[in-house]
């Protein structure tokens, strides 16, 4: 091509005014980010003024003319600020900027807002491999511990890369392949903490993150680290800013794709691993420093250029962190706040932020249009086979269901229960069988339904009923009966966990509605209320009787145990008036998914269809834990997978994603009751674990 153009910043001008456009911008991403800076120096001074002694800023101030007075125990102030203020103020500002960083290279390769640290399960791993060390009494020296969780991490990561074919598989698929992976180590990691509840008390706290250190070492071993991973990043900067066009146009510019995508992924890995490492698993910093970052471009525009962005993203999640750590010490003592973790607080204040901000524009930047899980269209035939054979595995499953248990009946057992004339040891055993099995089918059914309904209305392959706050609420709503309310039985506490999670779910929709509803603000404020509702049940657990916690914990696992012909029957009924809505929408569905325009150009009442399929979702999954206490993943992998077998269509869809979690459900609580009965393992945990590898499946299949 001749080289007779060039572009305007380029083109030389009289006395050098060329420059002057690019002086400005750089001058303001400096003042950006020394801004942020010294944010993040006068948090930090502010942070180190609170804690379990008396010392406060003049005692601080004092200390820099020499160690300052001691107290009746000849502790100086030099001795408090070096010993623990300090180690804990440079802890948070390391995290903070690790996962900051980490988050913001997962979103820009995604470009998915809902893309995280927690992505490539880094966090879950870890989590697993300390509390397996400690479940199974492996002796290991303190200093090791760390280690454990860095070595957890990347082999979890290692796993995800190779279960979606390597660093530069596509972005959704690498999510898709890292979401099914984290949801199996986080149900693997509750398992042992229920089985091996006495040798595991203390990690389900250790499990939200804790900046309590014994000194400054570990913060001085870590620091080089996430220096150079920071660096590394802003090198790929370029390269990002032009991934945010899209993989064909940047491969034209000349940006070698999988190269890209496979440093970034492991600088990622090597940030979020070392956060863990240095202060336990401190959830959604990552997830929420860069999306602030991006959504305040709006007013900065030069946060848009990843140059700038890559780091502010750091300085905000060490901001997050230092301010939500001074603010809960500062309301409750430093006393109080020593047995909360550290990860709950960054939750509640990284979650208010994120909504109010969401409230406040309308995007958020480069994520704001994620790429959707690629569909294709199947013959009517497969359809047709998909659905009998689905129904008959399910027919075979509640069966068996009836069947299986510590104790295994005939199926002629189960013909004279049906008359009445099974001898009573039988009748008692079918008598609690048959509702457990009845809740497993509905409420399967009900949470795939629902799963399928948010993921069209939300356009995002990730959404799941959880993404509209309901699980979230209905957690918080049962602990908070089981634990603050004296006498509170089953009744009381499946009625509190319906009315959180209708709440919920009202909180996100109202807050997300702004002269229209858009698919992105929904996203956001419904994680953010999600956290924001898991924070407080952690919080209240943790503060809670601690041998109470395996109970509670059950149940927030997802559990049919104890359930009757109550809890089935409002479930039955959800889904009998939710299938011809299914039914009827099914156009609707289908328009949805596409864009914002398309249903309105060819005449649907876009946000009144929307409403309504997402207020018929919060009922379903409400509902349906109502049966099945909180159960997650069924709403995830369901609509996924009916997609694979019979194509895009929500008038297939929408009935085999039913089938489909029916069948987990059953299988899952079925195999739960029996492996090793008499004791149980909840069902929402059997299904991430037999979910997640079948989930794997269908995207080894789709590989390209």
């Amino acid at each position: 091509m001749p080289r007779t153009a060039t572009t305007p910043s380029a083109a030389p001008t009289a006395g050098g005014r060329s420059r002057a456009p690019k002086l400005t911008t750089s001058l303001g991403a400096a003042g950006a980010l020394v801004g942020l800076a010294l944010l993040v120096v006068i948090a930090a001074a502010w942070h180190m003024t609170q804690g379990t002694s008396s010392t406060g800023i003049g005692e601080l101030i004092g200390m820099l003319s020499g160690n300052g007075p001691a107290d009746a125990e000849g502790v100086t102030t030099r001795d408090v600020l070096l010993g623990s203020r300090l180690p804990r103020a440079a802890a948070g500002i390391l995290v903070g900027i690790a996962l900051g960083v980490a988050g913001a290279l997962f979103q820009s390769l995604a470009r998915n807002a809902l893309a995280s640290p927690d992505t490539l399960a880094v966090t879950a791993g870890s989590y697993f491999a300390v509390t397996a060390v400690a479940a199974f009494g492996l002796a290991i020296p303190l200093w090791a511990s760390g280690g454990v969780a860095f070595v957890g991490g990347l082999l979890a990561a290692a796993l995800v890369l190779g279960i979606a074919g390597g660093a530069g598989a596509s972005t959704t698929r690498l999510i898709l392949a890292g979401t099914a992976t984290a949801l199996a180590l986080q149900a693997g990691t509750s398992t042992l903490l229920i089985l091996f509840a006495e040798e595991t008390t203390s990690l389900f706290a250790w499990g939200s993150g804790s900046l309590s250190q014994l000194g400054l070492e570990n913060a001085q071993r870590c620091a080089p680290v996430v220096v150079v991973a920071t660096v590394l990043a802003i090198l790929l900067s370029r390269r990002l800013d032009l991934l945010g066009l899209g993989d064909d146009a940047a491969a034209v510019l000349g940006v070698p794709i999988r190269a890209t995508r496979a440093s970034g992924i492991l600088i990622a890995v090597v940030l979020t691993a070392t956060a863990v490492t240095l202060a336990g698993p401190i959830g959604f910093v990552g997830l929420c420093a860069p999306v602030i970052t991006r959504l305040t471009a709006r007013v900065v525009p030069v946060l848009h250029k990843h140059v700038v962005m890559i780091p502010a993203a750091g300085l905000v999640g060490a901001l997050v962190v230092i301010v939500a750590d001074a603010v809960l010490r500062a309301i409750i003592g430093a006393d109080a706040a020593i047995a909360v973790p550290t990860g709950v607080t960054t939750t509640l204040l990284g979650a208010v932020v994120l909504v109010l901000l969401a409230r406040r524009i309308r995007d958020s930047g480069p994520t704001r249009q994620p790429r959707a899980a690629r569909t294709s269209i199947h013959g009517i035939r497969r359809t047709v086979i998909a659905t009998v054979v689905l129904a008959v595995l399910v027919v075979g499953s509640a069966l068996v269901g009836l069947l299986a248990g510590e104790r295994w009946l005939l199926t002629g057992d189960i013909a004279l229960w049906l008359q009445n004339n099974a001898a009573p040891v039988i009748a008692h055993a079918l008598d609690g069988r048959a509702p457990r099995v009845a809740a497993a089918l509905l409420a399967g059914a009900a949470l795939a339904l629902a799963g399928t309904f948010v993921q069209a209305s939300a356009r995002n392959p990730l959404a799941e009923p959880g993404i509209l706050g309901i699980t979230g609420g209905a957690g918080l709503g049962a602990v908070i009966i089981v634990t603050l309310v004296s006498g509170g039985g089953v009744v009381a506490m499946t009625a509190a966990a319906i009315g959180g999670a209708l709440i919920a779910f009202a909180l996100v929709y109202t807050l997300s509605w702004r002269g229209g509803m858009n698919t992105d603000r929904l996203v956001l404020i419904g994680i953010g209320l999600w956290y924001g509702f898991t924070a407080l049940t952690t919080f209240i657990l943790v503060r809670a009787n601690p041998w109470d916690t395996p109970a509670i914990f059950t149940w927030l696992s997802g559990s049919t145990y104890g359930r009757g012909w109550a809890e089935v029957l409002p479930v039955g009924i959800a889904l009998v008036a939710a299938i011809p809505l299914a039914v009827v929408w099914r156009r609707e569905l289908d328009l949805l998914s596409l864009d914002d325009d398309t249903p309105r150009l060819v005449g649907v009442a876009r946000e009144r269809v929307r409403f309504a399929v997402l207020i018929t979702a919060a009922v379903l999954a409400a509902l349906s834990v109502s049966a099945v206490g909180v159960v997650g993943f069924v709403g995830l992998v369901a609509p996924h997978a009916a997609r694979a077998l019979v194509g895009g269509r929500h008038a297939r869809v929408a009935p085999v994603a039913m089938m489909l979690g029916a069948l987990l459900l059953v299988v899952a609580d079925t195999l739960g009751r029996t492996i090793i009965a008499p004791a149980q393992i909840p069902a929402g945990l059997i299904v991430a674990i037999i979910g997640a590898p079948y989930f794997v499946y269908l995207l080894a299949r789709s590989r390209a």
